[in-house]
């Protein structure tokens, strides 16, 4: 491995950053549930000291106190002026030579322009005393998910448009994770979901879940990402992976629209794999089927549908630092 490859995030963490609803003129309603989705999850990755350091991150002092009083001995507070929750996009990526990567950020192609979440990542990154490198292109997290080795997958539908690198090709792109993040074997998918305001994010389409092994739902009946998981799994099936066909959700819906729900944005913690819950037919089987592929770790199931109101999930709040 590259030392500066991310680890695969089933490798040991030494800490994880969680995102605290903080701005209620963004959540509206869906603050306090939203914040107890949060608490749960935190609860679940710290896992009674099992688990790893929850580092939960706070906009302001009035979530900073409400964080403490939910999360408890389960969260070290920490408190950083950002735009919202989305810290797997925003916060730098740690690499395996301890230092990070950090990466522009232009609020998803100009769709949330969020004052804060422009430089969070550097100013996370020092306060754990982590050496960060500005890399000059826009990069989100959530658009790529690596196995530890060099391989990456993303999809064209984010890594390729044109609101965010414009004058960057294929090639280029490449290139650039090759130099920045040690990726050399790059598996391009096609769009991501419906409705998913990140054009199309790979961590809700398809995860790494081992070496050389890679997750992709498996088309629930009425599921308006049908088609989407079956182009995955066929660009997929172009290179030397082991495919592994997950349970979808199906149509989920709020407020009469299609959300892009998905079991795909699990976090693989130290002592848990967090699998988020939508109230749909397939929630058991999903856990079920996510605690067969990591029988080192507990699988646990928890409701997300306040956390997707604002357009992700856990893996989406969520960015590890590897130990």
């Amino acid at each position: 491995m590259n030392r500066i490859t991310p680890p695969a995030e089933w490798a040991p963490h030494k800490a994880v950053w969680i995102g605290f609803p903080s701005h209620p003129e963004l959540w509206e309603d869906d603050l306090e549930p939203a914040r107890v989705e949060v608490t749960a999850f935190v609860r679940a990755v710290h896992a009674g000291g099992r688990g790893e350091r929850v580092l939960l991150v706070a906009a302001d002092e009035e979530a900073a106190r409400a964080a403490k009083t939910m999360a408890g001995d389960s969260a070290q507070i920490v408190v950083e002026p950002f735009g919202d929750i989305w810290l797997r996009d925003t916060a730098a990526i740690v690499t395996g030579d301890g230092r990070a990567r950090d990466f522009l950020f232009n609020g998803w192609g100009g769709k949330y322009d969020l004052l804060g979440d422009e430089d969070i990542g550097l100013r996370l990154a020092a306060r754990r005393h982590i050496h960060a490198e500005t890399c000059g292109w826009v990069l989100e997290g959530g658009a790529i998910d690596g196995d530890g080795t060099g391989l990456v997958v993303t999809t064209e539908q984010c890594l390729l448009n044109h609101n965010r690198n414009p004058a960057l090709s294929r090639t280029d792109i490449e290139a650039r994770l090759a130099e920045d993040l040690g990726y050399t074997n790059v598996i391009w998918l096609g769009d991501g979901l419906m409705h998913d305001h990140t054009d199309g994010h790979v961590d809700n389409l398809a995860r790494v879940v081992a070496p050389g092994r890679l997750a992709i739902p498996e088309p629930d009946d009425n599921d308006p990402n049908w088609l989407v998981y079956q182009h995955a799994a066929r660009d997929a099936a172009r290179h030397d992976v082991e495919i592994i066909r997950l349970p979808s959700p199906g149509r989920v819906l709020r407020n009469e629209e299609i959300v892009p729900a998905s079991y795909m944005n699990f976090y693989i913690g130290n002592a848990a794999v967090v699998v988020p819950q939508y109230g749909a037919a397939n929630d058991a089987a999903a856990v079920a089927a996510i605690q067969a592929l990591f029988p080192d770790r507990q699988a646990i199931g928890l409701h997300a549908d306040s956390i997707l109101t604002g357009g992700g999930s856990f893996h989406c709040i969520s960015q590890q630092i590897p130990a």
